[in-house]
């Protein structure tokens, strides 16, 4: 199957299998981040589940776009990863610049940025119907 296609034939653009397995990637570590934030006190721990509930939703919201029936369902899931991976990045800024865990943090923010731009450009690519 091409990447162009879906297995009901009618979705014309899904995310490259990359994304799939980056967002993955990425809530795997985002777990073992909140493990250690577990661990200690303090508003890292409060934070940790605001963290982790949008972290791994991320991958989750990209894995049901690849079984959407329509390019509004593709869209519509793949909106809600990009809302997700966005307030994964900004509550990962505010824990580095809080000197909380910001080694960790920074690379994860970073990695959240990134995902969160390639989640936008699948976006527009997918409303312009170009390929992805």
């Amino acid at each position: 199957m091409k990447k162009s296609e879906s297995s009901s034939g009618d979705l014309k653009n899904v995310p490259p299998r990359h994304i799939v397995e980056r967002t993955f990637e990425f809530a795997v570590r985002i777990i073992q981040l909140c493990g250690k934030m577990d661990e200690r006190p303090g508003v890292g721990r409060v934070m940790m589940s605001q963290i982790l509930r949008a972290g791994t939703s991320v991958p989750a919201n990209v894995e049901e776009a690849q079984a959407a029936q329509s390019k509004a369902g593709f869209n519509s899931k793949m909106s809600i990863a990009l809302k997700e991976a966005r307030e994964t990045h900004l509550r990962l800024r505010l824990l580095a610049t809080a000197n909380i865990f910001p080694n960790q943090q920074l690379q994860l923010a970073g990695e959240a940025d990134e995902i969160r731009r390639v989640i936008g450009a699948i976006i527009v690519s997918s409303k312009r119907g170009g390929e992805i």
